[in-house]
Parts: structure tokens; sequence; C-alpha cells
């Protein structure tokens, strides 16, 4: 089946959208830019549709890679049979490809092989072929017994013409195909002890679950276990089940060498087919347990990107630490680094009153509005301090924990040193922690998302993968907050559609020595800014107060002419308080919206897209979502008791539940039966990352410090 016809089946969408997608990509477009700017050929596709829809294209495209070069070889060898060629053609998946070409590929030395040349291929034909009705396997294998070749006797001839056959049985398409099932259905997930030592992994000791129903979470867990030789891991199936399958293709009754071929049939799984299959199995668990876990990262890494800034103020990062002391950096509004300091008011030294004074006059000095504490080491101690401090103020301050995760990795990078040249890595540990609030994205796309801890075993997974997975992400939301093109750092351009690190450096540069950008179109001046990185690019960089306020828009400069027509034809502008845009969609609405898009030359999701952004020029779909929880003061693990209502902050979704912060350093855990009144096969379908909920608190265990959360309605 034609690629095309067969992905516009996978993701029900027209042929016609499916096609202009494909041509879309093939013609280097971004994914940014097709979702945004090409709706109109597309269906108005999202973002994580086309990537779904780009992963599944390259896998077709490799697949048919792989058919062809699977038929070139077996044709060199001239055993290219039509019946073949056909299966080939229509094998769905790379797996049943390589099926069918194991008979073929070239082999290491095995035993068959080694028959082989002492000349036991034909007796391993009569034997297969089943057809002897009369004498014994002594008469039929003795003509093969030579002792030149090595076959010293009838029973060694018999023996390698098994073997012979056990191989051919063995690299059977069909079976293969129906034992892999097998074991998928009927197969089991053991793992035991590899060793007599308590872990992590003790509730793997000795554990048993279906291979068709164990959870993506269990299968990384047992082999994480696995590869630290904690666990010995296998999938153990009924034999006899298997066994059938192999009879029923290859044995046939009534043969003087009937029960010869049984025999070779069982070798055959036992020896060649069962420990194969079951590591092709073990494989795909694994693969499909890393594309969940990989899925549920980018799922939250997402909301986690775009949580709301916290605009206009001016923050205080904190660092916490123990011995070296608690790091200090404040910045202003727009990031910029006005103070620096440590103090050490955590143990051994607990220099509370001290630290008390200093802080005190930073506070005073900048007018520091928010605290942002880092979530690490000594954060408790940090957090008490800090809400002990705001209770002593005159002035309004609040304080936030924010997930420090790959902050000391952002201090100790080449990007890290190249910002702060004169601060050692804790000072920019201070300052990331800061930015963390003040502008999430800016500051979390310095930092390798396999750093920022929203997944579950990302170090265990593919890496390409991975990074590729997560780079889209990243790409997908900065690229739908946009950037301001005055303020933007190289490493947040690197993610604008249609740019490079090499182009960001360009326009930085540009920047510098010109001065600021005053309108979209002077991008064209930049060195290695071409047309077509223009095309993608320029729809996403926003000029605040630049010369046309469409530049401070998602309007791509491409259908400027049609904005600019859309507003002098109901005789509106966007100067002046009383512009009169927010009529905009009733008198379009009113005119009807398929005669004005066709008056405009434009798509009528075009014109939806055009009318909201002139109606909100410059903003930020960040702040349409909640803001983040701020605090004034703080509560111990010991204060939990059952029944308690709070408000959280969803920090983690994995596929067993959800961690969620609810002010006491230590993350709650809803199980996923606790996260609905309904029935959901997922923590995905009702919470994301940075969403703000209300518990209940059912259990609290401080000495394992692990707290039991509900979102359930309480009856």
């Amino acid at each position: 089946m034609e690629i095309t016809t067969l992905l516009t089946q996978e993701f029900k969408l027209k042929p016609e959208h499916v096609k202009n997608i494909v041509s879309l990509i093939d013609d280097g477009n971004t994914i940014p830019f097709i979702a945004r700017y090409r709706k109109e050929m597309t269906g108005s596709c999202d973002d994580q549709v086309l990537r779904e829809l780009c992963d599944r294209l390259t896998y077709l495209r490799n697949l048919e890679k792989r058919k062809a070069e699977v038929k070139e070889s077996i044709a060199a060898q001239e055993k290219l049979t039509d019946e073949l060629s056909r299966s080939i053609d229509s094998a769905s998946t790379l797996a049943e490809v390589e099926d069918l070409y194991r008979p073929f590929r070239p082999k290491r030395r095995t035993r068959a092989t080694i028959a082989r040349e002492k000349g036991l291929g034909p007796l391993a034909e009569i034997l297969m072929a089943q057809n002897i009705k009369k004498g014994s396997l002594e008469e039929l294998a003795t003509p093969f017994a030579n002792a030149e070749k090595g076959v010293a006797g009838w029973e060694e001839a018999l023996q390698g013409a098994m073997d012979i056959a056990a191989e051919d049985i063995s690299d059977d398409a069909e079976c293969r195909k129906l034992l892999r099932a097998l074991m998928f259905r009927e197969g089991k997930v053991v793992s035991k002890a590899a060793k007599e030592e308590k872990s992590v992994y003790e509730m793997y000791y000795d554990y048993t679950e279906p291979a068709s129903r164990i959870p993506s979470h269990r299968i990384l867990a047992i082999n994480r276990g696995e590869k630290e030789e904690f666990l010995k891991v296998g999938i153990e199936l009924n034999s006899d089940s298997a066994i059938d399958i192999l009879y029923r293709r290859f044995v046939v009754n009534d043969s003087v060498t009937t029960e010869t071929v049984k025999a070779a049939a069982q070798d055959a799984w036992k020896r060649l087919i069962e420990p194969s299959i079951e590591r092709e199995v073990r494989n795909e668990l694994t693969e499909k347990a890393s594309e969940q876990a990989i899925k549920m990262f980018g799922l939250n890494l997402k909301p986690l990107l775009l949580q709301p800034p916290v605009k206009n103020k001016v923050i205080m990062g904190l660092d916490p630490a123990y011995r070296t002391g608690c790091k200090i950096a404040v910045i202003d509004q727009t990031g910029k680094v006005l103070d620096t300091t440590v103090v050490y008011p955590t143990p051994p030294q607990s220099k509370t009153e001290e630290a008390k004074r200093e802080l005190k006059r930073l506070i005073e000095k900048h007018g520091v509005d928010v605290v942002s504490i880092g979530n690490g080491t000594a954060s408790k101690e940090s957090e008490i301090f800090v809400a002990g401090l705001i209770a002593e103020l005159n002035r309004p301050v609040s304080y936030m924990v924010v997930n420090e995760a790959g902050a000391s990795v952002y201090s100790a990078s080449k990007l890290g040193a190249e910002e702060f040249p004169d601060f050692d890595v804790t000072q920019r540990s201070a300052v990331s922690i800061a930015r963390r609030l003040l502008d999430p994205l800016a500051e979390l796309v310095k930092i390798d998302p396999k750093s920022i801890g929203v997944g579950q075993y990302q170090h265990d997974m593919p890496s390409a993968r991975l990074d590729s997975t997560l780079g889209g992400v990243v790409e997908d939301c900065v690229n739908s907050v946009g950037v301001d093109l005055n303020t933007a750092s190289i490493y947040l351009l690197t993610y604008i559609s249609g740019l490079n690190t090499a182009v960001a450096r360009n326009i930085v540069a540009y920047r510098d020595e010109n001065g600021r950008f005053k309108s979209r179109p002077e991008l064209k001046k930049v060195s290695k800014l071409g047309p077509k990185a223009y095309e993608q690019c320029a729809g996403f960089l926003r000029i605040p107060g630049g010369k046309n306020v469409l530049d401070n828009t998602s309007v791509h400069p491409e259908s400027y002419e049609a904005a600019e027509k859309l507003l002098k034809m109901f005789s509106l502008s966007l100067s002046g308080k009383d512009s009169g845009i927010e009529t905009l969609p009733l008198l379009v609405k009113t005119a009807g919206e398929d005669k004005v898009a066709s008056d405009l030359g434009i798509g009528i999701p075009t014109l939806r897209d055009i009318m909201g952004e002139l109606q909100k020029p410059g903003r930020d779909i960040r702040d349409e979502l909640p803001p983040p929880m701020l605090r004034t003061d703080i509560m111990d693990l010991n204060d939990l008791k059952p029944g308690m209502e709070l408000t959280g902050t969803v920090r983690n979704v994995i596929d067993f539940g959800v961690f969620i912060d609810i002010g006491v350093h230590q993350d709650g855990l809803a199980h996923i039966s606790e996260l609905a009144d309904r029935y959901i096969r997922h923590p995905s379908e009702v919470v994301k990352v940075g969403d703000i909920v209300k518990v209940h608190v059912l259990g609290v265990d401080p000495q394992k410090k692990r707290i039991s959360l509900s979102m359930k309605k309480q009856k």
C-alpha cells in the first residue's frame, strides 16, 4: 500500500491533507511553521499530530528501504521467488521483513552449516518430507555416512540432518510470527533475586506478571534491576503450546521420519527459537515502555515550560546548601543581576540572625517582591528560614519553591560560563533559580531536557529518540509563545523555527552592532539568514514597540496585506484606545466568514488567527494559564493529618499516579485510583504538570517520608 494511503487510514485524515503534509515536510518546512501557518493545507492539524505523522512517515520510508535491500540481497543469491517478493512487499513491520530474510541472511558457522558442509542437506530434506512409509532411519542415514567428510556413522549423519532441520524450522517466518504472538499473549515476565541483598527492587525478587498486561513503568523498573545485577529476568511460556504450533506446520504422521522431525522441532524451539523470540519480545516490551516513558516526559515537559512567568517582580534566587552556605542572587524585572551574596542560615553554621540582616538589607535596597527557593539539599531548612524572615518584614514579600533540577548542569556548562564569566558555579545556580520564576521557558531551554526531572527512567531511554522528542517539545513551546527579537538569547533563538546556532549568533551580533531591530524585514540583512529561514522564523519573532504593530503579533509577514485589508474593510485601526478593534469578530460574522476570507484571499483558519492577534497584539499565551502558587508561610510533614484539605501544585505525572507539592518539602503521591471519581486509563487524562489542584490527605508516614493524597470528592 502506498505510504500516503496508509497514513491517511492510520491518522484518519483527508488524503489531500496527508499529501500536503508530506510535501511540506519534504520541502524543509518545520513542524511549528506548518502547524501555525499552513492550516488550510493540513486541515488545522496541531503540532503533536504532525510530529507523530512525521515519525510514522520516517518509519514507513525506512521500512520500504529495508524491503528493497532485502529483496536485492535475496535476488543476488538467485533465490527470490514471486511469492517471496509478494510476502516482503506486504510485510507491515521491520520484524516481519527480518523474519522473511532470516533464511537468506549470511550466517556465522552453526551446527547446521557444518552439517551442510558434510553433505547432509539432502538427508535433512528426506527427513522433512516425511513420505517414507517403510524401512528404518538407519537405512535412510547410512548412505550419508562418510569418514572423509567427518561423518563417522549413520547416527552422526542423522544428528547432522536433524541440526539442519531444526535450523530450517527456526527460520520459518510464519512460525516465528505465530510464536512471537503466543509469547506476547500467554508468556509471563518473571523476575528473581540475583543476590541476597536489600535494594529498592525487593518487590521484584520473586515476581510474575503476564507479558500482555505488565505496565510500562514495571518493565523499566525490572530492566534497571537486571542492569544493576539485582534481578534475573526472563519470559516463561508453556513449551507445549509453542511446540504444538511447530508440529501443526511441520509434522506429518505415519512416516518413518515423523518422530525425528518432532525431535528436531523440539530442539528448534528450545535451542534456537525460544531464546531468540524471548529477546525479541523483551526488546519490544522495552521499546513500547520507552516510547510510553518518552511520551510522558514530553507531556510533562510542555506544561512545565509553559508555566506563566512572574512578571514585573524583583526576584531573589536562593540556592540552598548546608556547609557552603546559601547562595543569593537578586534579579530585576528583565532578569538582569542586581546583587549576589552568600548567607549561612542552615547547619552546621546556623548564622540565622546574621543571614536575616543581610537579606533584609537586599530586600529593602532592591525592592524584592518574591523569593525563589531551589528544592535541593537544605531546601526545607531554607524554606523555614525564609518564611520566618517574611513574617518580620514591613513590606509584602512571598516565596515559592521551584524545581532546581538541572541548575547545577547549567551552572557548570559552557553556556553558563559564557553568560556569567565572573561568577562561580554556585552563583550561576542562584541566578538560574531566580530566573526560573521570572520566565521559566527562557531559562529552562538552556538546560538539557533530560536533566529537568519530570520523567521516569529517562537515563534508560534510547538517547537519540529521547533527545528528538524532547527537542520537539521545546521547539513547539518556544514557537507557540514567540520570543522578543531584541532581548532573546542565542540559545532561545536556536529553538525558533528555521534558525540554527550559527544564524542565532549572527542575529545577536547584528543586534549588538546595529542596535534594536525595528522591523521583521530587517532580519533579511542578517548574515546567512536566507529567504527560506526568514519565511520559517519571521512569524515567531516579536518586536514590541517596532515600526509596525503587526511585528509584535504572530501574524506572519506574508499575511500583513490581508490583515491591513481586513482592518480597512471595516474602518478599524490598531492605534488609540477607541479603535473599535474588539468589535471585529462580530463585524466579520455579520459579513460572513467565508465571504471575508475569500475577499482577503486567505482561508478561514488564517482569518481567525489574524483576528485573534489583532485584538491582543503582544499577548503571551501563558498569561491565560493559572499563575504559580506563591506562599508566605510553611507547613511541616508532622502537621499533616488524614482528611486535611490542601491546595498543591502538580510536579510530575507518571503512569501510576501524580506527585503533588503541598508545601511541606516532601511531594505527596496521588495514586491513579485517587485522581478522579470515574475510571481513567492514565493520570494525564485529568492533570498536567503545573496544575493547581485541591487534594485531601489520605495518610502520612513521617519515617518513610511518604504522603498519600486523593483528588476525589470527599463524601
